[in-house]
């Protein structure tokens, strides 16, 4: 999926976060985002997710306006700069969240959703932790966490911060 970005400016109370900010993705490029803590790197990927809405500018998925799309709608995932894991959850509900709030037209079935989690778990080499909690995992396993997570809904996109 290509993304283009036109124009993107984003306020933020009296604080300029991004400015007048152009760029084109190609369906399949891997893009970094480089540049000093403040720079508008985190805003510009909220932004393109829908967490945020611009001010100014649009944002086009293969074309397609996302400006009045809801965050659902644009197939975005996105691992947070500190995971955002819940902290209730094991490892597994962690990586199954996503799939088990769909719909019911849309969920998976029950064995669905575990042989994928596992898939995952396996794919970040954490398959020996499903059962954990994430304040007992290491730093680095709690950002594959947050990866596993966020492929789980199988996006178009994926945004990773830091």
């Amino acid at each position: 999926m290509s993304i283009q970005i036109n124009n993107v400016s984003k306020k933020f109370g009296s604080f300029q976060a991004l400015e007048d900010v152009s760029l084109h993705i190609q369906s399949g490029e891997l893009v970094a985002l480089l540049g000093p803590s403040g720079s508008g790197k985190t805003s510009l990927l909220r932004v393109i997710a829908g967490l945020e809405t611009s001010d100014v500018g649009e944002i086009l998925f293969d074309g397609q306006s996302m400006i009045d799309r809801h965050p659902k709608e644009r197939n975005v995932g996105f691992v947070f700069q500190h995971y955002a894991l819940f902290r209730h959850m094991t490892v597994f509900d962690n990586v199954a969240y996503g799939l088990k709030v769909r719909p019911r037209k849309t969920r998976p079935s029950k064995l669905e959703i575990k042989n994928k989690v596992m898939e995952l778990l396996r794919l970040v080499k954490l398959e020996n932790f499903s059962d954990r909690y994430p304040a007992q995992l290491s730093g680095g396993q709690r950002q594959r966490v947050a990866l596993a997570r966020a492929l789980a809904v199988e996006p178009k996109v994926l945004l990773l911060d830091e």
